[in-house]
C-alpha cells in the first residue's frame, strides 16, 4: 500500500472509532491506580512536565508491564515509560506545551495550522484516554547501543509529530519498522491496543481498547 492510501485508511478508521466512543458502555471494574515507580521492574521514566508526577496505571495492568519489562531485560533493553494516568489539568499543560514548541519550531505556520497538527496527536483535556489510567506511552532504551531506539520519528525521547507516527507508515526505515514491531508486539501480546496514529501509545480496558478489540464494553472510565 502506498503512503497516501495507508494514511487515508488510518484516518478513516480513526474517525470511525472516534464516532463510536460515546456509544461504548463502560462497566467500571474499579481497579485502583498504582504507581509504576513503586514496582521493582527495570523501567526508565521519562521526565514529566509536572513536578512529582506519578506514573499511575490500573492495578490490573501491573503484571502486564512487568512481563514486558522482563522480556526486554533478556534483550539488554529497558522499557521507557513516557506517561501514564494524566489529569485534565496535566493534559491541558501538555497540549499548551506542544503548541508553544511547534510555534517556535515552525514560525512561518499560522496558529490554526499549528493547532491542527497538535490536536491531531494530543487529545483535548476532556477526551484523553490517559484519564482512565488505562493508557501508557512507551519507548525502548537499548543498553548495547546506549540510547533510545530509533522509531523513525524520534530523536531520543523527543518525538516529531507527523503522519510518519502512524504505526505501520510505509515511509520509514527498515530499522524503524523492526523497532516499532518489537514495541507494538510486546504490548499487543499483553492484550493492549496500539493507537492507530501513535506507535508509542497503548490502551487497555478503556473505550478505545474496547472498540479495537471488539469487546462488549470497556472496564475503565475516567479517574478524577
Amino acid at each position: 500500500m502506498n503512503v497516501k492510501a495507508y494514511c487515508n485508511a488510518v484516518e478513516t478508521k480513526d474517525l470511525q472509532h472516534k464516532l463510536l466512543i460515546p456509544s461504548i458502555w463502560i462497566r467500571e471494574n474499579h481497579s485502583p491506580l498504582v504507581n509504576l515507580m513503586d514496582t521493582n521492574f527495570n523501567l526508565i521514566f521519562e521526565p514529566s512536565l509536572l513536578e512529582d508526577y506519578r506514573y499511575l496505571i490500573r492495578e490490573d495492568m501491573i503484571k502486564k508491564i512487568g512481563r514486558i519489562s522482563q522480556q526486554l531485560d533478556r534483550q539488554n533493553k529497558i522499557l521507557i515509560i513516557r506517561s501514564a494516568w494524566r489529569s485534565s489539568e496535566h493534559q491541558k499543560l501538555l497540549w499548551d506545551s506542544k503548541f508553544a514548541y511547534y510555534q517556535k519550531k515552525h514560525p512561518k505556520k499560522s496558529n490554526s495550522e499549528i493547532k491542527e497538527t497538535v490536536s491531531y496527536f494530543i487529545a483535548p483535556p476532556t477526551m484523553s484516554m490517559h484519564a482512565t489510567g488505562g493508557a501508557v506511552d512507551a519507548l525502548i532504551y537499548d543498553k548495547l547501543e546506549g540510547g533510545v531506539m530509533d522509531f523513525g520519528t524520534n530523536n531520543g525521547l523527543e518525538i516529531d509529530l507527523s503522519k510518519k507516527c502512524y504505526p505501520n507508515h510505509p515511509d520509514t526505515s527498515a530499522k524503524a519498522k523492526k523497532n516499532r514491531a518489537l514495541l507494538t508486539g510486546l504490548f499487543e501480546n499483553e492484550d493492549f491496543a496500539c493507537d492507530l496514529k501513535e506507535y508509542w501509545h497503548f490502551d487497555y480496558g478503556n473505550v478505545v481498547w474496547a472498540i479495537q478489540k471488539e469487546k462488549e464494553y470497556a472496564i475503565y472510565g475516567s479517574v478524577t
